[in-house]
């Protein structure tokens, strides 16, 4: 569960004598070679180190009004952590802890970032002090951004990733072509009028010739 305290003083003043002991030692070894640039403060209920937002103003994008994390300890309720977000996403990084951290004889238990431990004798505080130092402030910001799912580098880079190749140029939208106008439909033409069928002559009735009456021969 997040602490309330508000400073680094009252988060670890609130904690038992010994988990107090393991992350004050844990704690110092940080801050004996913090790169300039990060800050210490408390973070999310833990104590963190971080890129402050004069640095980065654009800040953690889950959460732009938090600052930049890059490290973090904390007392959880079974162990306590070690968080190295400078780590994540860096594989030469991790690689350097998981070979220094087992050199030094210890065992390592570690998910993505957080390295957990039970107490001092499990860390080894040199391996601490080290991978800190690893990683300047400004090359952790351009890794960041570059990832940063906010930036046009960012954009691009996945965009170039799910195609498989360089990042594709933007293409402008063609012009939509005008659709051209209906060519209006020509008037029908007007059926001629019928000719008007001439009227049938009457034909007149032939006067019948009266036939003369034969002369009678005398």
């Amino acid at each position: 569960m997040p602490s309330p305290a508000t400073t680094v003083a009252d988060y670890l003043a609130a904690l038992p004598p010994d988990r107090r002991a393991a992350l004050e030692a844990v704690r110092q070894a940080i801050l004996a070679r913090l790169p300039a640039g990060y800050e210490e403060g408390m973070q999310y209920g833990m104590i963190g180190y971080y890129v402050p937002h004069a640095l980065y103003p654009a800040g953690y994008h889950s959460d732009p009004k938090q600052p930049l994390p890059y490290a973090a300890l904390a007392a959880q309720k079974n162990h306590l952590s070690l968080y190295l977000m400078g780590v994540y996403g860096a594989p030469e990084h991790e690689a350097w802890l998981r070979d220094a951290w087992a050199a030094a004889g210890h065992s390592l238990d570690m998910g993505k970032s957080c390295v957990r431990f039970k107490g001092l004798a499990d860390v080894p505080l040199g391996v601490v002090t080290e991978v800190v130092a690893r990683i300047p402030a400004a090359d952790f910001v351009a890794r960041y951004a570059a990832m940063d799912p906010r930036t046009e580098a960012a954009k691009a880079k996945a965009a170039a990733a799910n195609s498989g190749g360089a990042p594709a140029a933007k293409v402008k939208p063609a012009a939509k072509a005008k659709t051209p106008a209906k060519a209006k439909t020509p008037a029908k033409a007007k059926t001629p009028a019928k000719a008007k069928t001439p009227a049938k002559a009457k034909a007149k009735p032939v006067a019948k010739a009266k036939a003369k009456p034969a002369v009678k021969a005398k």
